[in-house]
């Protein structure tokens, strides 16, 4: 697990994101450029500062960056259908495993929050980030979102934030462990960031 500062990261992440090299897709990655920068839940606050400071910082250097919170995607989701307020109002009153259920299918991954995100990277930009793992589990599983988008998000390159552990394991594959207690499935195309350090 990404041990590093809150600082550190910053440091690393700026100057491997802000690189010609990373931006073109010149530097070492597995199969399609998907980077995971993992960091322990308990730093979840330090790392928003991080997220927020790498966008105005890449900004500042005219490297466009498109944000996309599968929380906030899935409220969005959520109103448009008209379904937000009615769960907002029933929440409290439904059967927990019975409300993921219905997440789960109201925001099929492949059918609904893939062409969701496929649709919002139809514009410029020049790293894609996929922020807010954490608040849409066990609904939304982050290695299903990175499989489903693999097909059409692999032309720039991708940095999911997560809160937990990317490790790679002795058969060559990786495990996504979430919070780094939920093991979220084994995922191996999808470089650690922090393993990146030529620019």
């Amino acid at each position: 697990m990404n041990k590093n500062s809150p600082i550190e990261n910053f440091k690393h992440l700026l100057n491997i994101l802000s690189s010609e090299r990373f931006l073109k897709m010149k530097i070492r990655f597995n199969e399609v450029p998907f980077f995971i920068a993992d960091y322990s839940i308990e730093k979840q606050d330090e790392m928003l500062d991080v997220i927020e400071k790498l966008k105005s910082n890449l900004a500042d250097k005219n490297i466009k960056i498109l944000d996309i919170n599968l929380y906030d995607l899935s409220i969005e989701i959520l109103k448009k259908n008209g379904d937000w307020d009615w769960y907002i109002e029933n929440e409290t009153t439904r059967n927990k495993d019975v409300l993921k259920e219905e997440f789960q299918s109201i925001l099929d991954v492949q059918d609904v929050i893939s062409p969701a995100i496929k649709e919002k990277i139809q514009t410029e930009y020049d790293i894609l980030f996929i922020t807010g793992v954490g608040e849409v589990y066990p609904y939304i599983r982050s290695h299903s979102i990175l499989d489903n988008i693999m097909n059409f998000a692999k032309t720039k390159p991708m940095l999911m934030f997560f809160p937990g552990e990317y490790t790679m394991l002795e058969d060559t594959s990786s495990n996504l462990k979430l919070f780094s207690v939920l093991s979220d499935d084994k995922y191996y195309r999808a470089t650690n960031i922090y393993e990146v350090d030529e620019v």
